[in-house]
């Protein structure tokens, strides 16, 4: 079997996503995609990694994991270019799945369980989906169903009590963001930058945080305690926005509601000052899909600065890598947790990563992607019971795109032969 193609489709409505499709002369056809920087991500695929590939066995997956990511450590660095190794990634154990007529978690080694626990990230249908340099929040001509950011921020006793009946039994939120964007404005303001909800570029927030703001950001917590009581995990997001003497002061005032982790709440680019937070909380620190690669999760564990692993399937190194820093986190003692707010092929990575991996406890899932946008999208979705991802079943990852997707209007389908 031999790759023949590769294959990369963009969507307007989904501006910071791409999809990837590595085709075989076996019509074996195996998808992913990945966020952020599309245009970028295509032109590696492209310029560099069709070159590599098209003509080879798919399933000499490490070896061709090796290659490129030389190309990317000794010429360009990561960043968009490990995005693209990751999806490409994705793709060939997807093929490697069909092949074997297997989920790509059998092939992996097996299943260490039959299902994984999920939490709902809250945000709404087009949170994240800007393709402007900012997060992205989403919240921009928001309506309808599963507006859970607006929800979380203006009734979180209700949506707690909504997600408990769905059988939710946890719940991320990022109620930090708003007074690092826009400090000392007031929660009443909050309604008067709900449409943009996005960095305020005349700011330079997130270095300290006021009593008043703290106390303010500190709302939907109690709301959600005291409707849910325990029997609600929260989760708290801190997106990298906050120095280290403001994240230690937001650790040190959420101790009393007991959070799952604590997410990010600065960078994980300085892992001296990430362990110091650590030994600052009794709050369990989480970090972070904003590493890559076992050579930058290894300073995390050596250094004793996370109590949670997450991971990105997508721009961690795909599955490949990510199987590899889900071992080396055991080794350490630590648990994992797979990240998802991007598209639904991350989804299923994590999902078959985290059946496989011994010490995963978490897949995150986005309520309103899973019912809004993935069915826009492919064939299959996971399914979901009772709080908990089941193992799927199909070949491969077991979905792929929906007939449809390429010939949508402005849709952009490039091909390299």
């Amino acid at each position: 079997m031999k790759i023949t193609r590769l294959e990369t489709i963009y969507l307007p409505d989904y501006p910071s996503i791409l999809f990837v499709a590595v085709h075989t002369d076996a019509g074996l056809v195996g998808y992913a995609d990945t966020c952020y920087m599309p245009d970028a991500v295509a032109g590696f695929i492209h310029q560099f990694a069709a070159p590599m590939l098209v003509g080879h066995d798919p399933l000499a997956i490490e070896l061709h994991w090796r290659r490129l990511y030389e190309v990317i450590a000794h010429i360009v660095g990561k960043g968009a270019e490990l995005r693209a190794l990751s999806a490409l990634d994705v793709c060939l154990w997807d093929i490697l799945g069909q092949a074997a007529n297997m989920p790509v978690w059998q092939v992996l080694g097996g299943a260490v369980r039959d299902r994984i626990r999920t939490y709902n990230t809250c945000g709404g249908p087009n949170y994240g989906r800007a393709a402007k340099g900012s997060v992205g929040y989403g919240t921009l001509d928001a309506h309808g169903k599963y507006e859970d950011l607006i929800a979380f921020m203006e009734r979180p006793d209700e949506l707690a009590f909504e997600l408990l009946s769905e059988g939710f039994t946890g719940m991320k939120l990022w109620p930090f963001d708003y007074v690092a964007h826009y400090p000392g404005t007031g929660w009443d303001n909050w309604r008067s930058f709900r449409g943009m909800f996005e960095p305020n570029l005349r700011s330079l927030g997130g270095h300290d945080i006021s009593a008043a703001d703290l106390n303010r950001a500190l709302v939907p917590f109690r709301k959600i305690r005291e409707v849910a009581g325990d029997r609600m995990e929260i989760m708290v997001e801190g997106h990298g926005l906050w120095s280290l003497p403001a994240a230690l002061k937001i650790a040190r005032a959420l101790e009393e509601f007991q959070p799952a982790w604590l997410e990010d709440l600065m960078r994980a680019d300085d892992i001296d000052a990430l362990a110091e937070l650590r030994r600052g909380t009794t709050c369990p620190i989480l970090a972070s899909e904003y590493l890559a690669t076992r050579y930058e999760y290894k300073p995390l564990l050596e250094k004793q600065a996370a109590d949670i692993v997450m991971i990105d399937p997508t721009w961690a190194g795909g599955i490949t890598e990510c199987k590899k820093v889900c071992a080396m986190a055991e080794v350490y003692k630590r648990p994992v947790a797979m990240h998802d707010c991007t598209g639904p092929f991350t989804l299923y990575a994590g999902i078959h990563l985290a059946l496989n991996a011994p010490n995963a406890i978490y897949q995150e899932s986005v309520r309103a992607y899973m019912r809004v946008n993935y069915p826009d999208l492919v064939t299959e979705l996971p399914v979901m019971e009772a709080g908990h991802f089941l193992a799927p079943t199909k070949p491969g990852l077991g979905t792929t795109l929906l007939p449809d997707v390429r010939t949508r209007e402005g849709a952009v389908v490039r091909e390299s032969r």
